[in-house]
């Protein structure tokens, strides 16, 4: 293999993972971000869930139904914030198509292809280096009615079908996974991941980052790629105003990948969904969760971080504006306080909004382009985390001229045509 310069633009977790893995394989790899440091936009504050067994699209069966009825509730797990906007309007109706059964099957199975190989490649990685990231073990999914359940099932079904690792609990043995549930808050049922976990996604990359400069690789914080151009086989990128080169790019800035790639031609359907977090520390440690609870009704997850309790989700379509919406937080603040009431003052806690890029089927875009040496690494939405580490090393097998791992059908930008 001859060795590369490759720069990797966007420092999340899913940058700092290729660029890992780029050095591993015996390339000269620089990092530039426009922040201070690592995982300071959409890795920052979500919900830090791994859960490659019960990862699937937002594009489900029911969801178009669901989303119309809701328009007008505060409260509404996904939000439609309405605008006279092309490009939402045009994504929104892909998503929609992509809501059918078949397309859903179709969605779920290459997503937990690159999930479950990342969720190996992470453990070997974590191993290795011993890497602390506050991790805990096991995901319970909390219906609280049975149209929850309903809108579920699809995905349940696929988990049988499949063979997935999957336990459906009625709420006493639900209780008996995870004792510390509240017992106020009603549900009918629930299903529990056991391989599945949650950790840190913020401090997994800043440790990761000390690792990859260990083997070579460089950060410039604080710079933006304004531009790149390929060229007679090496790429030239404008930095902060000066012009650079190397022998390939990937890009995987989230939503600051589109104005790159436009002027080249590559057009790829991402569109911001804005989420939220709360983090409080913990008061009561004897209440403190064994692992990660998911709420269906809400699209919200609660998870211990070490010693602070983190709230998120939600999903706003078409609402570019970074001011917090108080009803969001209403109702993270409801979901905290329902399942853990006794862990945490979630009044009191820290608040995070950003946004996620997302693709209106699902599955990442990772590998090649049209354009020579130029390669992407971006769409994971909300399953970033769950993803980083297996995209990042197939990506770099890519560039390094060996085979993947896993076969890529349906997660490369040939499914965009």
């Amino acid at each position: 293999m001859t060795q590369k310069q490759i720069v990797v633009i966007g420092g999340g977790v899913v940058g700092v993972c290729t660029a890992y893995f780029l050095a591993e394989a015996g390339h000269d790899v620089a990092v530039i971000e426009r922040h201070h440091n690592v995982a300071q936009e959409s890795s920052f504050a979500h919900a830090g869930i791994v859960a490659p067994d019960g990862i699937g699209p937002w594009a489900a069966p029911g969801m178009p139904r669901l989303v119309l009825r809701q328009m007008l509730r505060n409260e509404a797990p996904v939000l439609l914030r309405a605008r006279p906007n092309r490009t939402l309007w045009r994504w929104a109706q892909r998503w929609m198509d992509e809501c059918q059964l078949d397309r859903f099957r179709i969605n779920v199975e290459r997503m937990q292809r690159i999930g479950a190989y990342s969720r190996d490649v992470l453990r070997a990685m974590r191993d290795h280096y011993q890497i602390d990231y506050e991790r805990s073990d096991g995901v319970l999914q909390v219906f609280r009615t049975a149209q929850d359940v309903r809108m579920a099932q699809p995905m349940l079904d696929w988990m049988a079908e499949n063979e997935i690792p999957h336990k459906v609990l009625d709420p006493d043995a639900a209780r008996a996974v995870e004792p510390a549930l509240g017992t106020e808050a009603p549900f009918v049922s629930a299903v529990h991941l056991p391989r599945d976990e949650a950790g840190n996604c913020p401090l997994f990359a800043k440790r990761l980052r000390h690792i990859a400069a260990s083997i070579g690789v460089q950060f410039f914080f604080t710079s933006r790629v304004e531009s790149l151009n390929s060229h007679a086989g090496r790429v030239a990128l404008m930095v902060d105003g000066q012009e650079f080169s190397a022998d390939a790019v990937v890009i995987a800035a989230g939503m600051d990948s589109i104005p790159l790639l436009q002027p080249l031609g590559i057009h790829v359907p991402l569109y911001p969904v804005r989420g939220y977090s709360l983090t409080a520390s913990i008061k009561n440690f004897d209440q403190t969760p064994s692992g990660a609870v998911y709420d269906e009704a809400y699209k919200a997850a609660v998870v211990r971080l070490g010693g602070r309790m983190r709230v998120s989700g939600l999903a706003e379509v078409g609402t570019p504006s970074p001011k917090l919406r108080e009803a969001a937080l209403r109702t993270l603040i409801k979901v905290g306080s329902d399942w853990f009431p006794q862990t945490a003052n979630y009044v009191t806690a820290s608040v995070w909004t950003g946004v996620q890029p997302m693709l209106p089927d699902g599955p990442p875009l990772l590998g090649g382009t049209p354009l020579r040496n130029v390669y992407i690494n971006l769409g994971h939405g909300s399953s970033g985390w769950a993803m980083a580490a297996g995209s990042g090393k197939v990506v770099a097998d890519l560039i390094s001229g060996r085979s993947p791992d896993i076969d890529l059908d349906g997660l490369t930008l040939a499914r965009y045509g």
